[in-house]
């Protein structure tokens, strides 16, 4: 693809990201999110945040398997509207939910392992979100940036975990966000080792010459 036609489809899954947080406002007011429109509110503000987060994910092993490497420019897009979702679950949570009651937050939090698992992921996206600008791995190293960015690995996982706690009876798109989260483990995983088996092939070749 040129440079153009990446800038291109960039800007069109900009929209395409913005575009449920839109939807849900509009349905929200509008009175057309059921009998209890702020459980809805919540669950898709949070299911948008876990989807985007395997998107974001994905993005790594579309490169390794289709030897397409534009796609890693988005990644940093696709992280950030997960970040941002992941606030907008929070906020819900704290405004219509908690009412602003600190006491009952904190709570919560110890109580409820799924509201736990839930602010820990979200915690641990906040530094990954302040760190996602040019500058800053500039300021930080690439290593260093590397090694932080990790956390988006755990973060996913504790995503899948506080879905999977949280609807307790109706577990199949928990499930099938877990299994895809594994898929995508397994590709990375594979790549590292075919690429370790690669590098001891031709040091071994090297030996022999």
């Amino acid at each position: 693809m040129t440079r153009k036609q990446i800038i291109f489809l960039k800007r069109g899954l900009f929209c395409m990201c913005l575009l449920p947080a839109i939807l849900l406002g509009f349905n929200f007011y509008a009175q057309r999110l059921g009998a209890n429109p702020l459980e809805v509110l919540t669950r898709e503000t949070g299911v948008w945040t876990l989807r985007l987060l395997l998107i974001t994910l994905s993005l790594t092993p579309i490169k390794l398997v289709f030897k397409v490497n534009f796609v890693i420019s988005y990644r940093r897009m696709f992280g950030l509207y997960a970040y941002f979702y992941g606030c907008l679950h929070l906020i819900t949570y704290i405004w219509f939910d908690q009412f602003f009651d600190l006491n009952s937050m904190f709570a919560d939090i110890f109580e409820r392992p799924f509201i736990t698992v839930g602010c820990a992921a979200i915690l641990l996206m906040t530094p990954l979100a302040l760190t996602s600008f040019n500058w800053m791995i500039k300021k930080m190293g690439g290593k260093n940036w590397q090694r932080l960015h990790y956390l988006s690995y755990l973060i996913a996982i504790l995503g899948c975990i506080h879905y999977l706690w949280l609807v307790k009876i109706d577990l199949f798109r928990p499930v099938i966000y877990s299994i895809l989260l594994g898929i995508l483990f397994g590709i990375r995983i594979a790549y590292k080792l075919l690429k370790k088996y690669r590098h001891s092939i031709l040091k071994s070749r090297q030996d022999h010459v």
